[in-house]
């Protein structure tokens, strides 16, 4: 009887330890659960930081170095006789990116046109994250120009802060999924010496997307529409009505990316290369005849 009455005790004993160890392993659960999960990154929706002439929210790692180099050819308006825009003038620019944060970079380039010198930044404010908590990434970006040319193009009363220009712009970026991207930016351009006949601040709205169809290949398109408010123009509405306006410059072409390269085959219709040349000075319709040949390298180093 003993026996029976001591084998109970220990069957007894044995089930409150394992009731008490499940008991703490619920409490255990219950605290891993509480505990915020971290958010993952999604990969960025373009794989350069540059598409056609426009930035794009992708900011390289850390203590990247990136070389640029852009090229426009002159409009195809007088076919064969100028090897369809190949000779005629062209302009190019040359850049510098380093990142020196995951999510902050600082650049500088120089371009022909203008002599124009450059000093760029961009900042992610907001990651597009995997689990789409975070939908979009957006980024701030600025463009500060100075011009090169000649004092005299400044008029009579040249100050040299008459060369600086500024870029500012918003990007908002989406990764839809391995195959698609697209962004939309709206912008802010200022001159502080313009031709009379010009306003010297401008509102405007890009666009760029991309289609991945192999693991390296790419279509993309861009477009920049430099808006006319009456609000912030210099001119009256009549004048600006007869102006001829600035035109949009549309881009379509074909990308080729790896881990250190990208390059960019396409058609455009602006001549300029900084975005605020571009929404200050286009006057080129690319559904009439107005229709270029640019080209772009990147290639990365890391440290």
């Amino acid at each position: 009887m003993m026996k029976n009455y001591s084998f109970i005790r220990v069957i007894g004993a044995f089930a409150l330890i394992v009731s008490m160890l499940s008991c703490y392993n619920g409490f255990a659960q219950e605290e891993e659960a509480t505990e915020p999960v971290k958010e993952r990154p999604a990969r960025p929706a373009f794989e350069s930081g540059l598409l056609f002439d426009a930035a794009t929210t992708t900011i390289q790692s850390a203590k990247t170095l990136e070389m640029i180099i852009q090229h426009r050819f002159g409009t195809m308006d007088n076919g064969a006789s100028d090897l369809f825009g190949i000779w005629a003038p062209s302009n190019i620019r040359l850049g510098m990116n380093f990142s020196i944060l995951n999510n902050l970079m600082v650049g500088i380039g120089t371009t022909k046109y203008n002599k124009m010198q450059d000093i760029q930044i961009k900042y992610n404010i907001l990651q597009q994250t995997r689990s789409n908590k975070i939908p979009v990434t957006v980024s701030v970006y600025e463009v500060i120009g100075i011009d090169g040319s000649a004092d005299d193009k400044f008029g009579v009363n040249y100050k040299f802060t008459n060369r600086f220009n500024y870029h500012t712009q918003v990007i908002i970026s989406r990764r839809f999924n391995d195959m698609f991207s697209l962004q939309l930016a709206p912008a802010f351009t200022h001159y502080n010496s313009i031709d009379s006949t010009l306003d010297h601040d401008r509102i405007s709205i890009s666009f760029a997307g991309r289609i991945k169809f192999s693991p390296q290949s790419s279509v993309i398109i861009g477009g920049d529409f430099p808006l006319q408010i009456q609000g912030i123009s210099e001119h009256t509405k009549e004048y600006n009505d007869n102006a001829t306006m600035m035109k949009p410059n549309i881009c379509i072409g074909y990308e080729v990316s790896t881990s250190t390269h990208a390059f960019h085959l396409y058609l455009a219709s602006a001549q300029g290369i900084l975005p605020q040349e571009n929404i200050m000075f286009n006057r080129n319709d690319f559904f009439d005849k107005g229709i270029l040949i640019g080209l772009n390298i990147t290639r990365l180093w890391s440290f």
